[in-house]
Order: C-alpha cells, then structure tokens, then sequence
C-alpha cells in the first residue's frame, strides 16, 4: 500500500467534505454525479452546480411524506429542483423548521426513471456527516469532479463499506476512579471508518466466564452533562454506574450515538419540532430520520472484543437485546433502568413505551 487514503480514508473525507459544504463525486456503472448537502451548501455553489445540468434534491421517505413529495423509489424521493430556485427553497425543503409556518412548499415534482443508486449513497454520506439527510445531486460528464479539485468515490465499492459495521480498535485502557465505583478503568476504542471513538468503563474485574452486568449507554450531551430534565439519560447513567459499583463489577459502554444517532444539532432540531407539538418520533420522521438511527452492533463488538460472551443487560429497550443475541452476545437477563422521570419528560418516555416498544 502507498501512501494515498484507502476507500474507508476516503469516505471520512468525503463527509467532512460535504461538513464544509464542498460537493464529492460519486460514480457507478458509467454514470457520475457530484453529490453536496443541502445543509451546508452555499448559494454560489448552488449556482456552479445547477450550470452542469438538471438538479435532484433527494430526500429519505420520511421526509418527502411530511411533504407529500412521491418517493417511486421506496426509501428515497428525488425531487425536481426548479431551474430558477434559491438556496433558501432548497433549504426549506431540507429543514422542517418552518413548515408549519410556510406549509405550501409544492407542488413538487419527483423523478422516476434512471438508477437511484447515487442518490441514495449521498443520503447515506450526509446521514454520517450528522447533516440533515438532503442531498443535491446533478448528473456530470467523466472527469468533471477531477477537473473541479473534488474528491470522486466509485459506489459500487462504497455501497457495502457503508452499511458495514467498522472494525473497532482498541486504542488505550487506564485506571480512572469514579464516584461510583473508585475500581474503575476508561477504554477508548477508535472506529476504522474515522466517526467518533467509543468507550467502555469497566467495573472492578468481571469474570468473563459469567454474564457481565452490562448497559449499552448513548452519549447524550444534554442529559449527561448539563442535566437536562426532557430525558431520562443522565439519571440512567448514573444509576447503572452505581448499581456496578455497589456490585462491585460491570461494563458500560458508552457510545457516541447522540440523539438517537442523529447527532446533537439534528436532536436539537427535533426538540425544536417537539415545541410544535410533535413527539420525539414524528420530529425524527418530519427531519427525514427512522425512529432510531443508531447501530447498537457497535456495542457487541467491543463486548466480544474485552472477552465477554453474555450479559446481563441493564435496558428498557427490547431492541438492544435482540441485537445483542443477533451478534452472538447471550443476555442471561434483562436488568430493568427506570430513573429520572420528571414532569419535563412523562410524555417523551410515554411515546417512548408506546412507539418504541420500550418497557416502562
């Protein structure tokens, strides 16, 4: 291997990229596109694209119901960008911030003919980079993302590497006594796919050969640093730190998932929407997100990699069980968390009981 990025290398590129609002190039049997979010992309920039030819602004399903767009390719809708259209109407389409102000954002024309394949991997790239899932995406001649400086990325390659689980590396493990539990030792782990290091907090020294009392926690800034009383995060945290703490031995893994793996400014976005009047579901779906964007495979796999083959999992959440036992870690028991209600948050765990199937 030389010294040039691999595809994963590239791919973390190519998000930090659309990040900055700079467009990448993506191609796949023979046709090529530049792809740039719709989020972060300038108006000027907008213009330079739409003078290369017909512009789409694909949107996931979700999106494109709250805007009665039709979505002919089952996950993905491929909205017509009108030829005199601004940054400002491609941005409304994207954000639901205003829709209940400015409801009338159509009638929209959706494309039907032609592949989607590309269209898709931008939503997937944008959905990475924790932008809103909108991605502009116009068609190009061979070696117009070259000639523009950008970086191009062959899909059918990038297709499987997306949906890929990234390999986990563990990175460094030190002593760090906690309030908790004075036993205690911080492990980082560094994903390959160049998205955010992972973190386990082991408790005392578990046997490995017995189910660890364990919990997949979801980074939540807002309810893990600063207290936030709309969820139960923080009161969970520290709940089951202290349960392995007076047990004296445990694993909490503690995953950068923020928002339910929309990432904080799209959870922020989603608060807002709740302020509406939308539950914490509807706001995903109105943003263009499922109900839960996070892959709780992650947490398997540094369980597999400290040597633990069954847990004892501290969850209200029946879907991490399930992933749990589908990637080969036993859950000998379902240990139940239910902390930190307030009159802030009754409705939130309500929706979540009734939507998200969570045992409360």
């Amino acid at each position: 291997m030389g010294l040039g990025p691999d595809l994963n290398e590239t791919l973390a590129r190519a998000r930090a990229d659309l990040r900055m609002g700079v467009p990448v190039g993506l191609r796949a049997d023979g046709a090529h596109v530049l792809v740039a979010a719709a989020e972060t992309l300038s108006e000027a920039r907008l213009c330079a694209m739409r003078a290369l030819g017909p512009l789409d602004l694909a949107l996931t399903d979700r999106r494109a119901a709250t805007l009665k767009a039709r979505a002919y390719d089952g996950d993905v809708a491929r909205v017509i960008v009108p030829g005199d259209a601004r940054l400002s109407w491609v941005q409304d389409l994207a954000d639901p911030a205003d829709d209940l102000a400015n409801p009338m954002k159509g009638p929209l024309q959706t494309r039907r003919d032609g592949s989607v394949m590309l269209h898709r991997l931008g939503l997937q790239l944008c959905k990475g980079a924790r932008l809103l899932p909108a991605a502009l995406v116009v068609p190009v001649a061979p070696g117009t993302a070259a000639a523009q400086g950008l970086l191009e990325i062959d899909g059918m390659e990038a297709a499987p590497l997306l949906e890929a689980l990234p390999e986990l590396e563990h990175v460094v493990s030190a002593r760090v006594p906690l309030r908790a539990a004075e036993n205690a030792r911080l492990h980082i782990y560094r994903p390959a796919d160049g998205s955010e290091e992972h973190y386990a907090i082991e408790i005392g020294r578990p046997d490995r050969a017995r189910p660890v009392l364990a919990r997949l926690h979801s980074a939540c800034f807002t309810g893990d640093l600063l207290g936030s009383l709309k969820c139960d995060c923080g009161p969970q945290l520290n709940a089951a730190l202290m349960q392995m703490g007076q047990e004296g031995a445990g694993v909490l893994l503690y995953l950068q998932q923020e928002g339910r793996g929309i990432g904080l400014a799209n959870k922020m976005r989603a608060y807002a929407l709740q302020d509406q009047g939308f539950d914490t579901v509807e706001a995903n779906h109105r943003l263009g997100f499922e109900d839960d964007e996070r892959d709780f495979r992650l947490g398997a796999q540094i369980l597999d990699k400290m040597g633990f083959s069954a847990v004892r999992l501290m969850t209200n959440n029946p879907a991490k069980m399930r992933m749990m036992e589908s990637c080969g870690i036993g859950v000998a028991e379902r240990v139940p968390l239910k902390v930190g209600e307030t009159v802030h948050n009754t409705h939130y765990l309500a929706v979540k009981a009734a939507k998200s199937g969570h045992l409360l």
